[in-house]
C-alpha cells in the first residue's frame, strides 16, 4: 500500500513539474500579477493532487488541470477581488524586436476586459486552444466562447494603448 502510494505521488510529482510553467504564464494572464498567478496555479496543483486518480485516468490530464484552473479563477473573481494585470519580468523571452511598452499597453488592456472576455481571449489566443478546447476549459458553450472572444478582441482592438499599434503604418 505504501508502495502504491509513493509511486503515484513520485507521478503526481513529475506530472506537477512538467505542468508549472504553463499553468503559471496562463494564471498570470487570468489572475493579474504574479504572486496571485503563483497562488492559483498552487491552488490548482492542490484540487488535482485530491483528484489524482480522475486527472490521470482522463484522456487529456492537461485539459482536466486547465479546467481547474480557470474555476479556480472564477471562484476567486465570485469573491469579488480586484486582479491587476502589472508588467512583470517576463515568464519567456520577448521576441527580437519587441517593445516592451508593447507588452504593458498589452496587459494593461487586458486587465480591463471583465473575466470571462479575458479567460475566453487568453485560452482561445494565447494557449492556442480550439474553440472547443476553450468551451471545455470555461465550462461553457461553443457559442459563448466564440462571443466572449468576439468582443474581448473587439476591446482590445479598441483600447487606445493598442490601436496605434493596429493601424496601418502605426505599428511595427
Amino acid at each position: 500500500m505504501g508502495e502504491q502510494k509513493a509511486g503515484r505521488d513520485e507521478e503526481f510529482r513529475a506530472f506537477a513539474g512538467s505542468a508549472w510553467s504553463r499553468l503559471l504564464r496562463t494564471a498570470y494572464l487570468l489572475a493579474g500579477e504574479r504572486h496571485g498567478a503563483e497562488d492559483l496555479v498552487q491552488q490548482t496543483l492542490e484540487r488535482t493532487y485530491v483528484a489524482w486518480e480522475r486527472v490521470r485516468a482522463a484522456h487529456d490530464p492537461n485539459a482536466y488541470v486547465r479546467r481547474i484552473l480557470v474555476n479556480e479563477h472564477a471562484r476567486k473573481f465570485r469573491r469579488r477581488l480586484t486582479e491587476y494585470l502589472v508588467p512583470a519580468v517576463p515568464e519567456r523571452p520577448a521576441p527580437a524586436g519587441a517593445d516592451p511598452d508593447d507588452r504593458a499597453a498589452l496587459l494593461t488592456a487586458l486587465a480591463a476586459l471583465p473575466p470571462r472576455q479575458r479567460e475566453a481571449v487568453v485560452l482561445r489566443y494565447w494557449e492556442d486552444l480550439t474553440e472547443t478546447q476553450t468551451a471545455a476549459a470555461m465550462g461553457c458553450s461553443v457559442g459563448t466562447v466564440k462571443s466572449q472572444a468576439a468582443r474581448g478582441l473587439a476591446k482590445l482592438r479598441a483600447a487606445p494603448a493598442l490601436s496605434e499599434l493596429t493601424t496601418v503604418g502605426g505599428g511595427r
